[in-house]
């Protein structure tokens, strides 16, 4: 109990001290990817169904967001509620039709979904197609706060990180969390127990798709822009791949897992060019082979077997 405290307070000054030492815009997008692996998380590491299709939840929002705040001159705090409500409403629609299915075809009804959404979006003038939707301003927060400081835009998207984080710990230690984690370990137990295993699989989808929507539109307020690329299926790929770099089912292993990720891209980007997937790719194959917990589900196991050997000892 004392360690976990003691881990929130370290991670809440290292969230106070981080833009005194990191680039604001780099720690703003470290953030906006880790909320969105930390979505993704609550519906693969905590219920177990996995989703190729959480891109359009991410892309959706910013789209929102963007057409929002540029033509119909939508504050940022009405922005972001509308994009995380279009997130959400698009996954009680997608769950509704994918969570019937089971494994690869509840992850290829998602990915079709998905692709749906993009090619769509490709087709509509108002997206501005491969150019992407540029020009979105960050506006004012409740008409006080300036967004277009890169410190405040930072304390914004910092709170939010913070509150998504402490809701997904709400969610997977409450009852309902508890179930999901039956579904995932036994669903037929589930059913057998009563539970109506397919509305708990469609609400956590929604809540995961409005959590990725937050991610999605911050990004795009940070970013002055929202591009396709936000769609497509490749970035739902991505952060399957963060994921399980940093650890499904822990708190901080989708977090470890999308700041490598994103830092990796930014450091070696323009050094490698187009090598840079090959050394994820690597990487990846490396930690399913040698890692199969994630950095963090490894390092929490290797710190459980010390402190078992050390009370051995004693």
């Amino acid at each position: 109990m004392k360690s976990t405290a003691f881990m929130v307070l370290a991670g809440i000054v290292a969230l106070i001290v981080a833009p005194a030492v990191v680039y604001p815009m780099l720690m703003v997008k470290l953030l906006c990817f880790a909320i969105f692996a930390s979505a993704f998380n609550l519906m693969l590491g905590y219920t177990g169904l996995l989703s190729f299709g959480h891109a359009m939840f991410f892309g959706t929002a910013g789209y929102i967001l963007g057409l929002g705040m540029k033509h119909l001159g939508w504050p940022p705090e009405i922005g972001l509620l509308a994009g995380v409500a279009g997130a959400a409403l698009l996954g009680l629609f997608a769950g509704v039709i994918a969570i019937r299915r089971q494994g690869i075809y509840f992850a290829m009804i998602t990915l079709a979904i998905s692709q749906l959404i993009y090619f769509v979006a490709m087709q509509m003038e108002w997206t501005g197609r491969d150019d992407g939707l540029h020009g979105i301003p960050r506006g004012r927060l409740f008409g006080l706060v300036d967004l277009e400081n890169d410190y405040a835009l930072y304390g914004l998207v910092a709170v939010c990180f913070v509150l998504a984080l402490a809701g997904i710990h709400r969610i997977v230690t409450s009852p309902f969390g508890q179930v999901l984690t039956a579904i995932r370990e036994n669903e037929a137990r589930a059913i057998s127990l009563g539970y109506d295993v397919d509305r708990y699989k469609v609400l956590a989808f929604v809540l995961s798709a409005a959590l990725s929507g937050l991610a999605g539109g911050l990004k795009a307020l940070a970013l002055n822009y929202e591009s396709l690329n936000d769609l497509h299926w490749s970035l739902s790929g991505e952060v399957v791949m963060m994921c399980i770099l940093g650890g499904l089912g822990t708190l901080s292993g989708p977090i470890a897992g999308a700041f490598f990720v994103i830092l990796l891209q930014n450091f070696l980007a323009d050094k490698v060019g187009e090598w840079l997937s090959v050394i994820i790719g690597c990487v990846f194959l490396f930690c399913i082979l040698a890692m199969r917990k994630g950095f963090v589900g490894e390092i929490a196991a290797r710190f459980r077997v010390t402190n078992r050997s050390g009370r051995a000892a004693q």
